[in-house]
């Protein structure tokens, strides 16, 4: 592979050293710098490192997501594991494996072609030699840099990979011992956070004996500028203070929010950064049609608040995160901390699992900041499910508005995807501040946002450029900085809704012209045969021949994308009953993702995704009061529950000697677009803006 091709992974850490150690209990110690957040990653990345090595699965010891001793991989996201994490660690695995033969070629005086490795040991023309991994090891220099030319075994060699292997990370979860709010440490005091109410809001008073009569026990007040942490030995303690503390402070200079910024219309005319991608406008003759789709603000809803410990011992500051990124995080808190990063360590411990940025690393800097003040300390800090729907950063509400010109026979032949929407990504590494940061007493400069480029896939303009055969296809992208709340990313970023726009708009034009959706949508895929294997065969498994004239209450409707254009396919069916209120009865996907590591995971991985775009269409949409958001409980910000939960049926199309292709965020554009059809379909409306909420249902029913 030449230098150029190489998965950036590999680039950044060049060095075998840096992933693979091999211990005396001959076990592989396996370094990875992708973190597990309920997507399965870790046991994924152990079938590759097993079959590349020739070990079993149970030889692997996994580290991952650590500044001292694992790879900087950047930020777990984009679902870029398989395709760059584990790209990047097989050709590691191809490299060391080739380097223990080559040594064992020197020792048996044999050409290394004559040598194979079966559970780590060396064999020679089918008989033991005597040595393996472990022996050979303390001569083998994993030092060097790897140059990325070593083959890997082809998939028509794969044992492991390609296979079912249950979860690694399952076993603890389920006995309660995985989680970073479980931890226990030495000498802890947990805290609470009197949050700012929004940047630039002055604490002008805190009443600190109410606070402290309602804590009923041992507490500290720390205080700086107007950063406010409660602690106490005793979680009780400080969860009560936390309670009672926004009931005992008064603040100044605090943002008025109304209920009409919460919808996705006032981003229209807002002050914004414009930009042109694609072909160009040109006259061009024909009808022209438009739809205009939205979708609210969201929150990231994990079951369980944000929660982070440090401690500083001995100049050194430990900190213990959910984060998706270990160093950029690291980065981030020693610019805020004023300290060479060398003097943190920031160590990967899972969550309750999120997809997207969520407060995790807004929470490390609380109790980063608190541990550096109070050494040899453990700071445990846990937002509070209030704090969290509050808080944290949100996904973006977004105006998509959709425009072509159709031909004689009504197929678009340009197509114009406009788009209004805040930034979908404000990391603290990417230009974003942490929460805490602007409440110090000299806070950072107002970010400048940004949105990622489209070489990386885009944020609000992700998956707007429509797959199909479309000979001018163009986005006019709207990106508005001002937004109410703090946005940033959210799983899939802007490919959801642009998705969802995309797809009910080629419903819409398969029906001006009386035309099935489904063999509308191949004619104009016809050059693109992964595309147009998975909506045949999502409409197979599904009975798409079953499918009624609609308007009865019952429907059935489809949506595809290929996730980033160059990601995994996934096409979705869904069927839904809708009179007022939508009832989702099922959804069948079919996925190509290239070569599937494992099978078992990557269904699991397409089920969530499917269930939580469901959630974002049927259910979720963060709303605002005078001073913030209100949304603040699950009341008021609900879910998809398990009553609520169809039947699903996913099947992975057969793609092994294609490349891996990230399946994590694949599902969720055609599972909204699918339900949106469907209940299209059921009704003999559309409607366009999400969630589908009983009044809007009743307002587009009143429309007939």
């Amino acid at each position: 592979m030449s230098a150029s091709n190489l998965p950036l992974s590999f680039v950044n850490n060049p060095s075998p050293a840096r992933w693979f150690r091999f211990d005396p209990d001959r076990t592989v110690h396996l370094a990875v710098g992708k973190v597990e957040i309920g997507q399965g990653i870790l046991t994924a990345l152990m079938q590759i490192a097993a079959e590349e090595l020739d070990v079993p699965l149970a030889a692997i010891r996994m580290l991952a997501g650590d500044t001292d001793a694992a790879p900087d991989e950047g930020t777990t996201s984009s679902s870029l594991s398989i395709e760059v994490g584990g790209a990047s660690l097989r050709l590691m695995a191809a490299e060391v494996r080739a380097r223990m033969l080559e040594r064992a070629a020197q020792r048996l005086n044999c050409a290394a072609s004559e040598l194979a490795v079966v559970d780590g040991a060396v064999y020679r023309n089918g008989a033991p030699t005597g040595q393996d991994y472990w022996s050979l090891a303390p001569d083998v220099d994993l030092l060097r840099p790897a140059d990325g030319r070593t083959a890997p075994k082809p998939p028509s060699a794969y044992r492991v990979v390609g296979h079912s292997v249950p979860r690694l990370d399952l076993p603890a979860k389920i006995s309660g011992a995985a989680f970073i709010h479980d931890m226990v440490r030495p000498n802890m005091l947990h805290a609470r956070i009197l949050r700012q109410p929004a940047r630039g809001a002055r604490l002008a008073a805190l009443d600190e004996t109410a606070i402290r009569r309602a804590a009923g026990g041992e507490l500290q007040v720390f205080r700086l500028g107007n950063f406010v942490a409660l602690l106490s030995p005793h979680e009780t303690v400080a969860e009560r203070a936390g309670a009672a503390a926004p009931l005992h402070a008064r603040w100044e200079n605090v943002r008025r929010l109304t209920s009409a910024q919460q919808e996705a219309a006032f981003l229209l005319g807002q002050p914004s950064e414009d930009r042109l991608i694609g072909d160009p406008p040109q006259p061009v003759s024909g009808e022209m049609v438009e739809a205009r789709y939205t979708r609210p603000y969201l929150a990231h809803a994990a079951i369980a608040p944000s929660c982070a410990l440090a401690e500083s011992r001995g100049g050194h500051l430990s900190v213990w995160s959910h984060t998706q990124a270990v160093y950029p995080l690291r980065a981030s808190l020693a610019r805020v901390l004023n300290r060479p990063a060398e003097t943190i360590s920031v160590h990967h411990v899972q969550g309750a699992g999120c997809y997207g940025h969520n407060g995790a690393d807004d929470v490390a800097l609380d109790a980063a900041l608190i541990a550096e003040a109070m050494p040899d300390h453990c700071i445990r800090v846990q937002w509070r499910r209030e704090e969290e729907f509050g808080f944290e950063p949100l996904g973006s509400a977004m105006v998509i508005a959709v425009r072509a010109v159709l031909d004689a026979s009504g197929k678009p032949i340009d197509w114009t995807q406009e788009i209004w929407s805040g930034t979908h990504v404000a990391r603290p590494a990417m230009g974003g501040n942490m929460l805490a940061h602007e409440a110090l007493p000299t806070p950072p400069p107002e970010p400048r946002p940004t949105d990622p480029p489209e070489a990386a896939g885009g944020g609000g303009t992700r998956n707007a450029i429509p797959h199909y055969a479309i000979p001018a296809r163009r986005i006019l992208h709207h990106l508005v900085p001002g937004t109410p709340v703090r946005t940033s990313a959210l799983r899939g970023l802007g490919a959801l809704p642009n998705v969802f726009a995309i797809e009910s708009f080629m419903d819409e034009l398969a029906l001006r012209i009386g035309a099935d959706p489904l063999a509308y949508r191949l004619e104009m895929l016809a050059e693109k045969p992964r595309a147009a294997r998975v909506l045949t065969r999502a409409a197979e498994m599904a009975g798409w021949s079953r499918r009624g004239p609609g308007g009865n209450g019952h429907g059935m409707g489809i949506g595809f994308a290929q996730y980033k254009n160059r990601s995994a396919y996934a096409a979705v069916v869904a069927e839904v009953e809708a009179e007022r209120e939508v009832r989702l009865r099922r959804l069948w996907c079919a996925a190509d993702a290239g070569l599937v590591v494992n099978p078992d995971g990557a269904r699991n991985q397409l089920e969530g995704g499917m269930l939580q775009a469901a959630s974002f269409v049927l259910k979720e949409q963060v709303t605002f009061g005078e001073t913030g958001v209100s949304s603040l409980d699950w009341q008021s910000y609900p879910i998809l529950r398990f009553s609520e939960v169809p039947e699903i049926a996913c099947e992975l199309i057969e793609a092994r000697e294609e490349p891996a292709l990230g399946v994590g965020e694949c599902a969720l554009g055609p599972t909204a677009a699918a339900i949106g059809n469907a209940v299209a379909h059921a009704l003999g409306v559309r409607i366009r803006d999400l969630p589908f909420t009983r009044e809007r249902i009743a307002s587009a029913l009143l429309r007939l």
